[in-house]
């Protein structure tokens, strides 16, 4: 073959290869709709694939870009995303028009992952139902049943940190919190001993680290998935189960098997999903798989330890930092003591107003998901614009970028609890602060995860000290591949034991 047909077949293919990259790069401009130049084959997502940077942190400089914009798109690898910062536009999103966008847009595999199939990620078909048949589980009622059990698992926290504290060397906050959280989650949700604190080599913990730190290997199958979904459902049924899942499974799997033959009866989580798996016509047409029934458990077990763990830390790195703030929180929680002579009720916790505004700082500063993901169930304009979106389309909502703006937020950096009096927060948008989403599909176990926070709070402030030390990240640079917002190199606070003799 003449040189000459080598080079033009190469030209063809390299062509062939360019266009199939940028096929859709007109996407935004044909809309009217500003945002930053992609590249091929990566959009506008090369830094943050290549771990150089979060996402929170980029949709931050997008945000910040193209401020006065109501709307951004921009496109991750060839995918066209809407970046939607309106605060009106978001209630719309949201709540307003919620019919158009129930769903979140993440893909859910059943025979490759079984355990993907849980509420987060539901196409709105299941999600709606389930949803239904789990919120009951997180009524006043039922988490005032489940308070006892926090407060136990706190005391346990505060005896565990006695022998941590005793070593004089600093303590990574972190793995400290994801311990006590654990044990919440199994005692309140699943009458399962974790043994967390106890045991350093505890199942649990060790799965959980799994789950958000996951081998090299196991983010390869990630990555692959995210790029070659429709692949991965095939290829993924005969690659072996990760150890995660195959834990969950069985543990979940066990324990409901355990209870039924029992007749025992918790009245909680994993009761509710007894009820389910006896009734699968509760949930109508909906094919109740064992994975499916897993899976709810699996969400809610990752998600309640996690979040909860890490708000918990942050909390304490920003009263660390914040002395006097810390001194005033700590003079609140010891007025309460003396008033319900240490046994403290879920009515005391809900009626700590400073702490309740440095929880709502904490996650103003630090919310856990940097952004929120829906995608639309049909085409739609969005409202006073001609901008017209079809079926499918993707829109995330930047919560970390909106919580971070100087124009919402003067001086967003400075932790300040004041931020969060009733006539600020009346002042402001309320879809410029969403730590737990909003709207029909918000976080289902958010007033769990409140409670779970604030009593760990309360009993590691009342007892010890908070201070910063060498190791302590300042300043505090976001992980890049974190699935939810956390340090770069964790959380090392000194912490000091309080002689109340």
């Amino acid at each position: 073959m003449e040189p000459f047909s080598i080079l033009c077949g190469i030209t063809v293919v390299l062509f062939g290869l360019y266009y199939y990259l940028t096929s859709s790069f007109d996407f935004w401009k044909s809309r009217g709709i500003r945002g930053p130049r992609p590249i091929p084959g990566f959009g506008n997502f090369k830094d943050v694939i290549f771990a150089k940077i979060s996402a929170g942190d980029y949709l931050t400089e997008v945000y910040n870009s193209y401020k006065n914009e109501p709307l951004i798109g921009i496109f991750v690898r060839a995918t066209p995303i809407l970046i939607v910062q309106d605060p009106d536009l978001i209630k719309d999103v949201l709540i307003k028009d919620f019919s158009v966008f129930a769903n979140r847009g993440l893909p859910t595999f059943n025979k490759a992952e079984p355990l993907s199939q849980h509420l987060f990620s539901l196409e709105p078909k299941r999600w709606r139902p389930l949803r239904m048949k789990l919120s009951p589980v997180f009524t006043t009622g039922k988490l005032k049943e489940m308070f006892s059990l926090m407060s136990e698992c706190a005391d346990n926290l505060v005896q565990y940190m006695e022998k941590v504290t005793s070593k004089n060397e600093p303590v990574e906050c972190r793995e400290l919190t994801a311990k006590y959280t654990t044990d919440v989650i199994g005692t309140c949700a699943f009458g399962i001993e974790t043994n967390a604190l106890a045991n350093e080599d505890s199942e649990f913990r060790t799965m959980g680290r799994k789950v958000f730190s996951p081998s090299k290997i196991h983010m390869l199958r990630i990555r692959f998935r995210e790029s070659f979904p429709r692949v991965y459902n095939i290829i993924g049924r005969i690659l072996p189960q990760p150890q995660v899942s195959k834990f969950f499974m069985r543990v979940i799997t066990e324990t409901i098997n355990y209870r039924e033959i029992n007749n025992i009866n918790r009245n909680d989580f994993v009761d509710t999903l007894c009820d389910l798996r006896k009734h699968p016509d509760k949930l109508g047409d909906i094919n109740l798989t064992d994975g499916l029934i897993a899976s709810q458990a699996f969400v809610f077990f990752i998600a309640g330890f996690e979040t909860s763990s890490t708000t918990i830390s942050h909390a304490l790195y920003e009263l660390a930092l914040n002395q006097k703030i810390q001194d005033k929180l700590r003079e609140e929680i010891d007025e309460i003591y003396s008033k319900c002579d240490k046994d403290l009720t879920i009515e005391n916790v809900k009626g700590m107003d400073y702490l309740d505004k440095v929880f709502k700082e904490t996650l103003r500063k630090y919310p856990p998901a940097t952004f929120l993901m829906r995608q639309s169930t049909s085409s739609y304009i969005f409202d006073g614009t001609k901008v017209n979106i079809p079926e499918g389309q993707k829109v995330w909502i930047p919560i970390y970028a909106i919580h971070r703006d100087p124009s919402i937020y003067p001086k967003p950096d400075v932790f300040d609890p004041e931020r969060f009096t009733q006539e600020a927060v009346e002042s402001r948008h309320p879809m410029v602060y969403l730590p737990f989403g909003d709207g029909p599909r918000n976080c289902i176990g958010a007033r769990f995860a409140i409670y779970q926070t604030k009593i760990g709070l309360v009993k590691i402030l009342r007892n010890y000290k908070i201070e910063t030390c060498e190791k302590t990240p300042i300043p505090y640079i976001n992980h890049p591949t974190a699935f939810v917002l956390s340090p770069k190199d964790g959380i090392y606070l000194k912490i000091i034991k309080i002689n109340r003799n």
